[in-house]
């Protein structure tokens, strides 16, 4: 799979991409990016479109800001199958409402999801567990490895969106008068290591995580539910920021997860690849456990491409023509 960055592209048309080309589906740029599911994705994307469809298409490895940036102000990378576009809400805004960008598929069907997570043996022998409420209720269930009189509330390193969140949540909810006490794990790897050390001994963990993660798709894990819906206002108001003084109980969001094009490729494009874009969607519990046997295989995002559709052609079959699919099986 040729790659290049997209910063070394400088921006620049280096394809000569034209209406007729694109209508052939000749040469076109699919952004890909640092984290698992949006590099299987993009390479998954990449296999199909060349194989199925007769594509030159090449992937750019870029980053959530550059690469919408990139497709709204030039039109290029032509695909960014992975955009969280609540990350730049405003540089989305614009390009929809310029129409220089249009949104094809919700990447991820139920959203990207933060969240405080618990393990599904706990909850299967504690069903109020999967509440808020339940588990404030249980401080005793969940022993801190300090004080286990207390129970502990795992956040992750400094500097990240979630732990401020969850820090600020602690405080809406009042967890240290429930008996509950935040624990600063430190880095990503100690936030993974606790809960898997906690799932592999079938012991307590409650701890902000997310999704789509390959430790998701090892672990069964359930998202409590916060008792609410999330009060965006508040949320930008005081639940994200690190200073605010007066927290309010509130929810983690949904994070949109979209499928953007640049318009004139929407356009010109093969209306066959354009219907294969706007169809192609997977679930959070699909794509962790698709990361899972990535991490467990050292498998890189092209051995992820190849080995998902042979695995599961019926989530992949029913959204391309029937000539297209031939030619992808053969490929595979």
């Amino acid at each position: 799979m040729k790659k290049r960055h997209l910063s070394t592209a400088a921006f620049v048309s280096v394809m000569g991409l034209s209406g007729a080309a694109w209508a052939e589906c000749g040469n076109l740029t699919i952004a890909s990016m640092s984290w698992q599911s949006a590099e299987v994705l993009a390479a998954m994307d990449q296999f199909i479109l060349n194989n199925g469809y007769g594509c030159n298409a090449e992937i750019l490895v870029s980053d959530t800001v550059p690469a919408i940036t990139s497709l709204v102000e030039k039109g290029q990378p032509e695909i960014v199958p992975e955009a969280w576009v609540d990350l730049v809400p405003d540089v989305f805004a614009s390009g929809m409402a310029d129409g220089r960008i249009v949104q094809l598929s919700r990447s991820l069907s139920d959203g990207g999801q933060q969240g405080w997570f618990v393990p599904k043996y706990m909850v299967d022998a504690n069903p109020e567990l999967a509440t808020i409420d339940g588990v404030l209720a249980h401080p005793e269930l969940f022993p801190a490895p300090e004080d286990s009189s207390k129970g502990a509330i795992y956040n992750g390193p400094e500097g990240w969106g979630g732990t401020i969140v969850t820090n600020q949540l602690a405080n809406a909810f009042d967890v240290e008068g429930k008996g509950f006490t935040v624990v600063s794990t430190g880095s990503a790897a100690a936030l993974d290591g606790s809960m898997a050390k906690a799932y592999e001994q079938q012991a307590p963990w409650l701890g902000f995580y997310w999704a789509p993660t390959s430790l998701l798709g090892k672990y069964d894990m359930v998202r409590v539910d916060m008792g609410m819906e999330t009060d965006m206002d508040e949320w930008k108001r005081c639940t994200s920021v690190a200073d605010c003084q007066d927290p309010k109980p509130n929810a983690f969001p949904r994070d949109n997860v979209f499928t953007l094009v640049s318009k004139p490729f929407s356009e010109a494009a093969d209306p066959q690849v354009i219907d294969y874009m706007t169809k192609r969607t997977w679930t959070n519990d699909t794509v962790n456990k698709l990361m899972a046997w990535m991490s467990d295989n050292q498998a890189t995002g092209e051995d992820g491409a190849k080995y998902f559709p042979q695995e599961n052609p019926e989530m992949w079959e029913p959204r391309v023509t029937p000539e297209a699919a031939e030619k992808i099986k053969a490929a595979l």
